[in-house]
């Protein structure tokens, strides 16, 4: 099978799918989440949206994620190879229950003191092993290439959380005492019914049966050499999270609940772009490059079409990356009264959404680079990567540290992470580079082909310098300051926000006529 046939078997064409969950999941996230933090404080919001989830992610990322990476690398897994997805429930029960237990010995007496704290840590961890049991179905359905079995899975799940989660909370609000009793218990009831709503949409396509690994008497039980370099990657998942979650980890210990809420919130809004857009071409290309790599690792055309795609990859981030600064940064100040409740106002949220703006690019190149090291790096390379992440997880503690000291408060975490992950991108090119020069294809990379055109930059900061100029004359943050939302019937913010409407269209439509048609349509040989 060539380069090109693996491309379009990989799931490129999924790519539309894949963007359409993020879309959906995401918006209705942030829908939901509009009328959640309307009904709970920012305490109970963050509690939920950073220290619970932190919990649920270091579960689920430290069982599967070596798992799900190793099973991508096989070119055609059977079941010896898929019994690989077991491993993940059976080492996920004894670490759900290590960590919530930990977790509610040792929380915060703040948090220790709320209705239903420890009951609401039990449901957490048992609904991250109820997400262990669909592992060995979206192992499979990721090596059959069956995105819409996922989709419907995930799309089921957010659903069935959004609705448990609001009605409980509703209930709350009304039929208990209006005080919230019953707030940390919503949030858990509804992690554990998207749990079992992605269960029952995979049990109804690929059956219980599968459920059961193989056996056979003939051949053992796990592939050897698959297991190794699943524990491999499982070790350098556990840098991996830390350096993930570090913000969450740093906000647990430092910041009260109240501004953990704010945080919460302005990553949630933040992420959208990274989500929606970034996230799923990422899985995809991580896809693409693991079976390429997996069946032509020496073919020239197979290393071309590799390159060709990922300095595709890399150079539609970074010129979709400019937009998001152009306009976001312009424009996140008329945004803010209408996202934020008066109460979120008052915490750090709009700090750190005024930095994550400047976060989205590098999230998206990193998540690029990285996801083609982690599709094509032998054992030894990883574990030198893992060393390096010690390395880059002291650079990121040691900038938060020295971001607070100097008042940056909560967003001093977004521009530590940028800080951190500059320096991941560093080695991941040097990597990609001589992973390719090992190959005898070395000139196939080249960073400046995947940096923007000088046109696009040139019209790009005419841009910027005429909606700031604009916005200074008519003095728009001025009057979204003093009115909030009713600002949005003002003449001059109206007028203000048509003008960027009109400028990102013509952007948009420039990068599409000059360099996005050609990047995304068809990659080059």
């Amino acid at each position: 099978m060539s380069a090109q046939d693996a491309l379009k078997k990989s799931g490129l064409s999924s790519v539309a799918v894949l963007i359409g969950l993020q879309l959906f999941s995401r918006l209705f996230t942030f829908i939901l989440n509009q009328a959640l933090i309307r009904l709970t404080s920012p305490e109970i919001f963050g509690a939920a949206a950073i220290q619970f989830d932190l919990i649920l992610s270091t579960i689920l990322f430290l069982s599967r994620e070596g798992v799900r990476t190793t099973i991508l690398r096989v070119k055609s897994p059977g079941p010896k190879e898929l019994n690989l997805s077991f491993m993940p429930i059976a080492a996920g029960i004894p670490l759900a229950s290590a960590i919530a237990w930990t977790y509610a010995s040792y929380a915060g007496e703040e948090l220790r003191t709320r209705a239903y704290f420890r009951e609401a840590v039990g449901v957490y961890a048992l609904a991250a092993v109820v997400e262990l049991l669909t592992e060995p179905f979206h192992n499979l359905s990721m090596t059959q290439l069956k995105t819409n079995v996922r989709v419907k899975a995930e799309g089921s799940g957010i659903t069935a959380k959004s609705v448990v989660t609001s009605l409980v909370l509703l209930y709350d609000v009304r039929k208990v005492d209006g005080q919230g009793k019953l707030a940390l218990l919503a949030f858990a009831l509804g992690q554990f019914a998207y749990s079992l709503a992605c269960l029952a949409v995979y049990v109804e396509y690929f059956g219980a049966n599968r459920l059961r690994p193989y056996v056979s008497q003939k051949d053992s039980y796990l592939d050897s050499r698959l297991f190794r370099l699943s524990a491999t990657l499982t070790w350098q998942s556990i840098v991996k999270h830390v350096l993930t979650e570090g913000d969450k980890l740093i906000l647990s210990w430092f910041s009260p609940l109240q501004d953990q809420g704010g945080y919460a919130l302005a990553v949630n809004y933040g992420s959208l772009i990274a989500r929606i857009v970034f996230q799923p071409i990422e899985e995809v290309m991580r896809l693409y490059f693991s079976k390429t790599f997996a069946q032509e690792a020496q073919a020239k055309g197979a290393l071309n079409d590799a390159a060709t795609a990922l300095t595709s990859l890399v150079s539609v981030q970074l010129e979709l990356s400019v937009f998001f600064l152009i306009f976001g940064t312009a424009y996140l100040p008329v945004l803010l009264p209408i996202l934020l409740p008066p109460q979120y106002i008052a915490t750090s949220a709009p700090h750190i959404l005024a930095a994550w703006v400047w976060y989205i690019p590098v999230l998206a190149v990193n998540g690029g680079l990285e996801g083609f090291v982690a599709s094509v790096a032998s054992p030894k390379d990883l574990n030198r990567q893992s060393r390096w992440m010690v390395a880059f997880s002291l650079v990121f503690i040691a900038s938060a540290i020295s971001l607070y000291r100097l008042g940056f408060g909560d967003a001093s975490l977004v521009y530590a992470n940028i800080v951190n992950l500059l320096a991941r991108i560093a080695f991941a090119t040097l990597f990609t580079k001589s992973f390719f020069a090992s190959k005898g294809s070395g000139n196939l990379i080249s960073i400046r082909g995947a940096l923007p055109s000088f046109s696009l930059v040139l019209i790009s900061l005419a841009m910027k310098i005429t909606i700031a100029y604009d916005g200074n004359r008519r003095n728009i943050v001025t009057i979204v300051g003093k009115e909030g939302r009713i600002s949005l019937m003002n003449k001059d913010v109206v007028q203000h926000v048509g003008l960027g409407t009109a400028l990102a269209v013509v952007w948009l439509s420039f990068w599409w006529m000059s360099s996005g048609r050609k990047r995304t349509l068809r990659p080059r040989s």
